[in-house]
């Protein structure tokens, strides 16, 4: 059976579980022993290991092209390339790192130092979020979803990084209505049920987490 090693709230963990699930790939998910890795690593039937996001991603488009992951527009999949580069930069370093990383443990993130949460810094990263969760509002009434009319990897990546930071009840839906439109289609696919099934030890998400309406 294939494997995915994963830790339960790092968004890029989340990603790589997402994709795999789009590709209608079984496979089955494995938490990390060491969060002091906090890469995936997918392992394939025949025993190719894939470490990291982008190893996984390259391999999954490789070797099972059904169900691509970009559009096949150019344009479209310029845009989808480039908010997968904004979630995995801009999102994670002033969002995800100053909420999630401060409020959940390591063992669940993978981030690199164990400490009393930061108030400061979750503030920090709550105004950020609200910056974000505009522009993603924006573009989702614009375009259907953030680059095109059908999701895409754009789409995963960025939905990736709000389901952790809304496992911890972080995400202010009830002011950005477009945001959570898009968001809620988004957690409504079928790849999403293994991550809204996530139940980290200790501390349970929020109520409306697994839900599909706000």
């Amino acid at each position: 059976m294939r494997r995915l090693i994963h830790l339960m709230l790092s968004p890029s963990c989340r990603l790589a579980r997402l994709i795999v699930a789009e590709k209608r790939i079984a496979c089955d998910p494995v938490p990390a022993e060491d969060a002091r890795n906090p890469m995936p690593i997918f392992v394939d039937l025949d025993g190719t290991r894939c470490e990291g996001l982008w190893a996984i991603l390259d391999h999954l488009e490789a070797n099972y092209p059904d169900h691509p992951l970009a559009p096949e527009d150019a344009a479209e999949r310029r845009a989808s390339l480039r908010w997968l580069d904004w979630a995995m930069g801009p999102l994670h370093e002033q969002v995800t790192q100053r909420i999630v990383y401060e409020k959940a443990g390591q063992r669940h993130t993978g981030a690199p130092s164990k400490r009393a949460p930061d108030m400061n810094i979750i503030r920090q990263g709550r105004e950020e979020m609200k910056l974000a969760l505009s522009a993603i509002g924006k573009a989702a009434e614009s375009n259907g979803n953030l680059a095109a009319r059908a999701p895409s990897l754009g789409d995963f990546a960025v939905a990736a990084h709000l389901s952790a930071l809304d496992y911890l009840g972080e995400v202010p839906w009830s002011e950005y209505p477009a945001a959570a439109e898009w968001y809620v289609r988004l957690k409504s696919r079928p790849s999403f049920r293994s991550i809204l099934s996530d139940r980290v030890p200790g501390q349970p998400p929020v109520a409306h987490y697994a839900e599909l309406d706000y």
